[in-house]
């Protein structure tokens, strides 16, 4: 059974959930969305650095952190960010890094978004 988890983040107004828990795995996705729902434009490294930190907030929300997220896939909009981005990457997650695709696509949905990632975690067993 699939839980919504509570995260704080703004809602978007559309039929989507920020993180989903099911069987002691949460499934989330994320761009760079400021606290008023707006999309940060423009630098990648600090659209990266947004979309990491609400990664994060859902995680806790679900009761873990980046050290639960087994799996990633990351949308850019040009090459050319990968090196930006994994800098900023570098600095959220440690080794073991968790499994990772990376794609280069045409568009993400909103206007000025340059990344969007999705990532699966895996909760710690609650006693």
């Amino acid at each position: 059974m699939r839980e919504e988890i509570a995260t704080g983040l703004p809602s978007l107004g559309q039929p989507f959930s920020w993180a989903v828990a099911a069987n002691g795995m949460v499934f989330t996705a994320h761009g760079p969305v400021t606290a008023e729902g707006r999309i940060l434009e423009g630098d990648i490294a600090a659209q990266t650095e947004l979309t990491l930190r609400n990664l994060e907030t859902a995680l806790r929300a679900a009761g873990g952190s980046l050290d639960d997220v087994v799996q990633v896939t990351l949308y850019i909009l040009d090459v050319a960010d990968m090196k930006p981005v994994d800098a900023v990457y570098a600095r959220h997650f440690r080794q073991p890094w968790p499994n990772r695709s990376t794609a280069v696509v045409a568009g993400l949905v909103a206007p000025g978004m340059r990344i969007e990632l999705m990532a699966t975690a895996v909760l710690p067993a609650r006693p």
